[in-house]
């Protein structure tokens, strides 16, 4: 008798995630950098640092007010990944904008505002510097004024938006995937 599916899957060990991450390494060539703007909740910007972590943003611009990595609370949700983002907290959520352009990067906000994009239309490739802001009133008019483009992520339940942390998420997932879509694995 031969075992079925679910008797041969297992989860893989940690030397088997290290080389599973080592090969999607591998295939990562576009730099992603984010800016931050007024995130005042530690919890949530320590969720945004993990998940940076996770998809290799090189560089963090914290602006506004946003809460500090070196905030006791971003620590219990970035486990330790603080250490693995470099940050700089810049005064103004423009002059972050201006030092992503400066480094290479194309600048796209995360927002529901009037010239949004669905983000599977947004201009993800290549450099990009994401951008997402506070938790309840978004990113500020100067900011959305200074950026290359915006994008929404488009939802169809009965919820008007997502969690800060969540939604930065996606849409570093969804550059990433962007990018590995267009090298296939072998």
């Amino acid at each position: 008798m031969t075992a079925s599916r679910t008797d041969r899957r297992r989860q893989l060990r940690p030397t088997d995630v290290k080389r599973l991450n080592r090969d999607w390494r591998r295939r990562t060539h576009d730099r992603l950098a984010l800016i931050v703007e007024s995130v005042t909740q530690p919890f949530n910007l320590g969720s945004i640092i993990r998940s940076a972590a996770a998809f290799g943003v090189e560089r963090l611009w914290l602006a506004g007010n946003t809460a500090l990595p070196t905030h006791r609370n971003v620590g219990k949700t970035a486990l330790g990944t603080e250490r693995l983002v470099p940050w700089e907290q810049v005064p103004t959520a423009v002059d972050a904008v201006d030092a992503a352009r400066a480094e290479g990067f194309r600048v796209v906000a995360v927002e529901l505002a009037t010239d949004a994009v669905p983000l599977h239309d947004a201009p993800l490739d290549g450099d990009v510097c994401l951008v997402v802001g506070g938790e309840d009133h978004g990113c500020s008019p100067a900011l959305l004024g200074a950026v290359d483009a915006v994008a929404y992520i488009p939802q169809v339940g009965r919820v008007g938006s997502l969690n800060v942390a969540v939604a930065a998420a996606v849409v570093m997932a969804e550059a990433r995937r962007r990018e590995w879509s267009q090298n296939p694995t072998p």
